[in-house]
């Protein structure tokens, strides 16, 4: 009978996880964190300037190819070379001069 009341009592013992064990858990999380977070701002970083090359790459390409000197991202519009909303980021964040796109 006692061998049982003690095999009973270890068994309730091992139902749940000690807090050093999740306080080890929670800090191998917070160190995979800290070492993946720097790698994913750095790639967003990269993302978005690739994305602003072209673009940059699509307004000379537009502007080169059109038959007529353009001067302003809404001429550029006017013309169907761009929509609106390319027109609107182009004017946000590039100038026209000489036929050439370049960043503000």
């Amino acid at each position: 009978m006692k061998f049982l009341q003690t095999a009973l009592a270890k068994k309730r013992q091992a139902k749940g996880f000690t807090l050093i064990e999740m306080v080890i858990v929670v800090a191998i999380i917070a160190m995979l964190i800290l070492l993946i977070a720097p790698n994913l701002i750095q790639q967003k970083d990269k993302a978005q300037s690739t994305s602003d090359r072209a673009f940059r790459t699509t307004l000379q390409t537009q502007i080169d190819l059109s038959d007529k000197k353009i001067n302003s991202w809404e001429e550029a519009e006017k013309e169907k070379l761009l929509s609106s909303e390319q027109a609107k980021k182009a004017a946000a964040g590039y100038t026209i001069s000489n036929g050439k796109v370049s960043e503000k």
